[in-house]
């Protein structure tokens, strides 16, 4: 398998751009999968099973196009607050009773990496927490009127404005943002894929 590059399998600009900042070539492959979490599902292996998943559907998608193998990257990220799983506010209603939710509390925030470099996906988790400051409902609503709750678990991106609410972070903030940058590089390593590579021939 030649590892040259790697295919991610996210349209996240947030992940493409995180990768980029480690030096990693990539082609961009989007994984469209089923997102519901199972009955009785754990956060941790909720964010796990899609992420491997996500990784599987490029990586069969492409054997089946008959592409040259290479390895693909995958991930996901869920807001756990009280056990329970917030996903993407789908409107502004939703979004700012979310952030309702997460005004002056800590909340988790998981991150499952997958890279499928041959069978079956390696996976890594990072867990990280969140607190927010107290919000008032004129600033939600405001974070809200900014469109930028809406392709966000939890309905918050702590890189744009909503960096202003977060009084804490405990643990890896590009985990938080979308990709951890540490877990990613681990699983690069361990395939033999090289990073730094655009940095150092730029």
């Amino acid at each position: 398998m030649k590892k040259d590059f790697v295919y991610l399998a996210s349209a996240s600009p947030r992940r493409s751009e995180l990768l980029r900042q480690i030096g990693v070539r990539f082609e961009v492959r989007p994984a469209a999968i089923p997102e519901e979490l199972a009955p009785g599902e754990a956060p941790d292996a909720y964010v796990l099973r899609l992420a491997a998943a996500k990784a599987d559907v490029v990586w069969n998608a492409l054997d089946a196009a008959g592409a040259e193998p290479r390895p693909v990257l995958a991930a996901d990220t869920a807001v756990v607050l009280d056990g329970r799983v917030l996903g993407k506010p789908a409107t502004p209603i939703e979004a700012e009773a979310m952030l309702e939710q997460l005004s002056g509390r800590a909340h988790r925030v998981l991150t499952a990496v997958a890279l499928r470099c041959g069978t079956p996906a390696e996976t890594l988790l990072s867990e990280s927490e969140v607190r927010f400051r107290a919000t008032t409902a004129a600033e939600r609503r405001a974070y809200c009127a900014t469109g930028e709750p809406f392709d966000k678990a939890g309905g918050y991106g702590i890189q744009g404005h909503a960096a202003v609410f977060v009084e804490q972070l405990r643990g890896s903030y590009s985990a938080v943002v979308g990709l951890p940058l540490f877990e990613t590089a681990a699983l690069l390593a361990r395939c033999g894929v090289d990073f730094w590579l655009t940095a150092r021939t730029a």
